[in-house]
């Protein structure tokens, strides 16, 4: 298969954000979207986050375990005006009920989790060392339609896949699951810093192409080093704009933030890659 130039840029951009953000997530959960009312679970004791909405009857997740291990269990629900506090759930060994996760007589308490920047409430938990078996997790509410997120594990465990996938999850579950913008991920460190580091590497990228083309094209158009007039500066900050509010709108894609950071670049030193590459300038002429 033939990688294109570009996506080999944008996939060594992602990879090193990636990378400087993994700290950020050290003590996160892996988020899971739940797509269906039986959930498998794999490796229990790695911390994960489902993230569910009940539709009429219990959502059930199964854990099969062939050695002993730490089973931790809690409930939370996203904080939010008219949310119900009535999510419960049961745990059952082999069939048989183990623990009862009762929401609707608890007193859960606000939690808030600065890395998706989200707050919730949080209710009932359950900690246990346990046996090898068959176990599973009930869940549900008073009328089975409330939304909840459900946390197994206590282990956080963040590599470059679940970076990228939470990356991936976040902006939705805004938007799905907590009902607000996804603009507000702006305010988590993982956010932020993602707009950083894609800006960052943009200039990088900027820097270096002009350096390549200045020291081996100097005799030609394409290494002056402005090439563009007030009038494509003007529209080069304009695509910045609106391709950075397209990303903190919507997926926060890391290659829309890049090229939104490249095209700031742009506008700021009066230099067009583009144009470069072609040995086109749009300066005036002294």
């Amino acid at each position: 298969m033939i990688i294109h130039p570009s996506r080999k840029v944008s996939s060594l951009a992602l990879a090193l954000a990636v990378l400087v953000l993994l700290p950020t997530l050290a003590s996160a959960h892996q988020p899971r979207l739940t797509e269906s009312r039986l959930t498998q679970v794999v490796n229990p004791e790695i911390s994960k986050a489902y993230y569910g909405t009940l539709i009429g009857e219990p959502d059930v997740y199964r854990i099969e375990a062939t050695t002993p291990f730490s089973l931790y269990v809690n409930v939370l629900v996203p904080e939010r005006l008219g949310q119900k506090k009535d999510v419960s759930a049961v745990v059952l060994k082999d069939g048989t009920q183990i623990a009862v996760l009762e929401g609707a007589t608890f007193e859960w308490k606000e939690f808030f989790e600065p890395f998706g920047y989200d707050t919730y409430w949080q209710g009932p938990e359950y900690k246990a060392r346990v046996e090898a078996g068959t176990y599973e997790i009930r869940v549900w509410s008073s009328n089975n339609d409330s939304k909840y997120s459900l946390a197994i594990g206590e282990i956080e465990a963040f590599d470059l896949k679940e970076t990228v996938n939470a990356l991936t999850l976040i902006p939705k579950l805004k938007k799905d699951f907590f009902n607000i913008s996804p603009v507000d991920f702006i305010f988590s460190p993982f956010g932020y810093g993602l707009i950083l580091i894609m800006f960052i590497l943009a200039f990088a990228f900027g820097f270096a192409y002009r350096f390549i083309l200045k020291k081996f094209a100097s005799s030609t158009g394409r290494g002056v080093p402005k090439n563009i007039g007030r009038g494509d500066r003007v529209l080069r900050f304009a695509i910045a704009v609106f391709l950075f509010v397209w990303a903190i709108t919507t997926t926060w894609s890391p290659l829309l933030l890049f090229f939104s950071g490249f095209a700031l670049f742009e506008a700021i030193f009066s230099w067009c890659g583009f144009y470069a590459a072609l040995g086109r300038n749009s300066c005036p002429v002294e």
